[in-house]
């Protein structure tokens, strides 16, 4: 809703924008976290700055510490004829994030064989993670074939994302979670505390609880039924071994006539 306000579009309009698109769009790294390999800003500047001086392609790879090639194909790929042979350093960035942002076309529109193989395996229920693993095995190491080993990420964009030529949105059906769109999982470093107290491991509890000598030690447990429609709770006392129920439960006994001690 708020996202809807900002944009200035009604509700119905959101909900349809999201379905096109597949759900929530997987989040990129940012920049900070992008693999050394990428130029990064500040070493596009220091190239417009060396290249300002006249240094040439070898030299000022060495001061940067790249490769030539890499320079030369910086260079080739994000300067233009109207720069007037000027290597602007703010624009080669951000022609560079645009390339790196433009969606490509998919290695399964390209390649019929693959994506029947990949559209027969999702019929038959596998994962993508199965079909990735799969594929490297149908098709290992073939130098005429690279481009049929595929990654599990590919599979769900391709599925959620509805690119043309791709894999038809139905079969998100099959997948394990059978969600039509996709959501966003939470980092681990993000999640709520279930509990106020923090927890006690079994391991540390005090070595008196192993003896069964005193009385007021109870251990529990809590068995959660599918789709966690139900569970049952049980303390056991460890000195007398005596069990206990929870209320819920104790009372479908008594409702089927049966009685609990």
């Amino acid at each position: 809703m708020e996202a809807c306000r900002q944009l200035g579009i009604g509700r119905k309009t959101g909900y349809r924008w999201r379905a096109e698109s597949g759900g929530i769009v997987p989040v990129h790294l940012p920049e900070v976290s992008r693999s050394d390999r990428y130029l990064s800003l500040p070493e596009r500047k220091r190239i417009a700055t060396l290249r300002e001086r006249g240094l040439g392609i070898r030299e000022t790879a060495g001061r940067i510490g790249r490769a030539p090639s890499t320079v030369s194909r910086e260079l080739r790929r994000n300067s233009r004829s109207h720069d007037n042979g000027v290597y602007d350093a703010d624009l080669a960035h951000q022609r560079s994030g645009e390339r790196f942002r433009r969606l490509r076309r998919v290695k399964l529109a390209a390649d019929l064989v693959l994506k029947a193989e990949v559209q027969a395996r999702l019929d038959q229920d596998w994962s993508p993670e199965q079909i990735a693993a799969h594929l490297r095995c149908l098709w290992p190491d073939r130098p005429d074939r690279p481009e049929r080993h595929l990654c599990h990420e590919t599979i769900y964009r391709s599925l959620y994302q509805g690119v043309r030529g791709g894999l038809s949105r139905t079969l998100t059906k099959r997948l394990r979670t059978g969600r039509p769109l996709r959501k966003r999982r939470r980092r681990s470093d993000q999640r709520a505390a279930r509990f106020i107290l923090p927890p006690v491991l079994i391991d540390h509890r005090p070595p008196v609880v192993r003896l069964r000598t005193r009385l007021g030690d109870w251990e529990g447990d809590l068995i959660v039924g599918p789709l966690s429609r139900s569970a049952v709770a049980a303390l056991v006392d460890r000195r007398r071994r005596r069990a206990k129920l929870s209320e819920e439960r104790i009372a479908e006994l008594d409702a089927l006539g049966m009685r609990w001690t």
